[in-house]
């Protein structure tokens, strides 16, 4: 399994203005650093147009990050598409993949956050369909060096030549979700990989969505190795558990209450709420390394998912607790995954326990 993080770049309420956005931005590349040097395979940023979030021009970040780090692959996390023009989208793409040497790759999302919508002229009144459409068109970009393509929401486009093209063929396209049936049903039809998005809730109540996003892209003809899941979420982590939950806790209200897509209402959690979503059950990653890895392990049992995403800086949380977490998270966590995921695969063959002395315990 993959193990990431990504980041939106939030501002506190506390923290607002061109100073606040521009340490924030420095600390993003900074940790996308960290992270590469310790070991983790993905660093993804996400892209917001409002005064809360330091990052609207996403590919730009990333191009700074490519230009730190050596292996690490780099997403967006996400890229809302619906409000993008698809042509724009893949030459940035492209561009970063060449300047990282192929480790770009794209998460497309129709956008939860709707201020892009009348910043880039576009109505929501066809939200559904400027996604529809700019998707197809980005996968055609993808497919095609030369292409002649109509559509409703951006000039047509007449044998055109479209470049430069990615070292990486294809460039590697997921599609976001928050969990909709349709969104399941449209990355299996189209055999993208699916990123799903869980900030709330039992997981267990999304298995049935990626079983229908693997059901419907063996159906549509797609091999099962391309039918990838990524799972994302929130995450902390201390060497005590208590401790990590009493650190995460003013930060995680913060950011629920002060950074989601209406922010003017937001998410105010109690005590007994956020104890049962940092339970073995809850969608919330929070305790020690030991019980996170067990978390990743107990999601792994419903999806099989692929790779695992995590959200640790939110909420204005120090950025020297941030490193701490990419340290944990690389040094201590997917090391047990790890050895608990080779422990499986050797079961299933038939020829050792399910669970290896070194495999932490799994809730089931």
């Amino acid at each position: 399994m993959e193990i990431g993080i990504y980041t939106f770049g939030d501002l506190s309420a506390h923290a607002r203005g061109p100073q606040a956005a521009q340490q924030r931005l420095k600390e993003i590349v900074a940790a996308a650093k960290l992270a590469d040097e310790a070991g983790l395979h993905v660093f993804g940023v996400g892209e917001h147009h409002r005064s809360d979030y330091a990052v609207s021009a996403h590919t730009v970040v990333l191009g700074a990050i490519a230009a730190v780090t050596r292996n690490i692959r780099l997403t967006s996390a996400v890229t809302i598409l619906s409000s993008a023009d698809p042509v724009r989208v893949f030459e940035d793409f492209a561009t970063l993949d060449l300047l990282s040497g192929g480790r770009a790759e794209l998460m497309a999302g129709r956008g939860a956050f709707i201020e892009s919508f009348p910043l880039f002229g576009f109505a929501l009144e066809h939200y559904e369909a400027l996604y529809n459409e700019k998707l197809e068109l980005l996968l055609r970009l993808r497919a095609e060096e030369r292409i002649t393509w109509q559509g409703q929401f951006r000039p047509a486009l007449g044998g055109v030549e479209v470049s430069p093209r990615p070292l990486a063929n294809p460039l590697p396209i997921w599609i976001g979700a928050g969990g909709t049936p349709q969104s399941a049903v449209r990355a299996g039809q189209a055999g993208l990989p699916l990123n799903l998005a869980n900030i709330g809730g039992e997981p267990a109540r999304f298995k049935p969505f990626v079983e229908l996003y693997r059901k419907t892209g063996l159906a549509a003809g797609h091999g099962a190795d391309a039918l990838k899941v990524a799972v994302s979420g929130h995450l902390h982590i201390q060497k005590d558990s208590q401790c990590a939950r009493d650190e995460f806790f003013p930060h995680y209200t913060h950011y629920m209450r002060h950074n989601l897509p209406q922010r003017d209402v937001g998410w105010a959690i109690s005590p007994s709420d956020y104890a049962q979503l940092a339970g073995p059950r809850g969608s919330l990653f929070v305790g020690s390394p030991q019980e996170i890895a067990e978390k990743i392990l107990y999601e792994h049992e419903l999806f099989g998912h692929q790779r695992f995403l995590a959200q640790i800086d939110i909420g204005g949380l120090p950025f020297a607790k941030v490193a701490q977490v990419i340290e944990h998270l690389a040094v201590d966590v997917l090391p047990m995954v790890r050895r608990a995921l080779a422990g499986r695969t050797v079961a299933d063959s038939g020829d050792a326990p399910a669970r290896s002395l070194n495999a932490p315990t799994i809730y089931i």
